[in-house]
């Protein structure tokens, strides 16, 4: 499939088809994709856990949700998701490596840094899986895990401290869906997000 293609046709997909399990050789082929990402100074501060045995995927969902959480046409349809795949930044590796001579930072200080540049190269490897599940067929999601329920789910699956899951992306075949009521608010053309030489110089103005 043509790049701008897969472009096109990426969306969130929040229903799976359940007897239809995802090659291992192919969730693979993702993670292959997503190591080609971007990052500051080469430093590939990322790291994925992947839940594909019916017992984890359960567990993920029973400690990510929250207890006060009510049914959803969302949490079933996302449920059936045959993988679910977490990714983590690892900020202490960006540290280290800009601690290094090539770059000379040795004491370390997090300040520097203008943006945590961590989360977003994770983020970036993250949307390389979103982009190759589309060219290979697969629907994929990417969520957030809320802040209450990091900590149960760092305890479940024995998350290092060091180690903080930006989201979660789940991957599997498309089952039918509704559209999401966001989708309403349509999507803003490039040309009314682009300012050119000034914050004030807008294409569309």
């Amino acid at each position: 499939m043509e790049l701008s293609e897969v472009i096109r046709r990426r969306r969130m997909v929040r229903n799976y088809d359940p007897d239809r399990p995802v090659p291992a050789e192919l969730v693979d082929k993702l993670l292959g994709y997503a190591v080609h990402a971007p990052s500051a100074g080469f430093s590939q501060g990322w790291e994925f856990l992947v839940l594909t045995s019916p017992e984890d995927r359960a567990l993920f969902w029973s400690v990510t949700t929250p207890e006060d959480a009510l049914p959803s046409g969302w949490l079933e349809g996302m449920g059936r998701a045959p993988v679910i795949i977490v990714p983590h930044s690892h900020r202490d590796a960006y540290l280290d490596r800009y601690a290094e001579p090539d770059k000379g930072w040795t004491d370390r200080d997090e300040a520097r840094w203008p943006v945590p540049y961590w989360h977003i190269d994770t983020g970036m490897a993250s949307l390389l899986v979103l982009l190759g599940a589309v060219d290979e067929g697969l629907g994929a999601c990417f969520f957030g895990i809320p802040p209450s329920r990091t900590e149960a789910y760092r305890s479940a699956f024995e998350v290092p401290d060091a180690y903080t899951p930006i989201g979660a992306v789940t991957l599997g075949y498309r089952a039918g869906d509704k559209k999401s009521p966001s989708l309403k608010r349509g999507r803003r053309t490039s040309e009314t997000v682009t300012h050119r030489g000034r914050w004030s110089t807008r294409t569309d103005l």
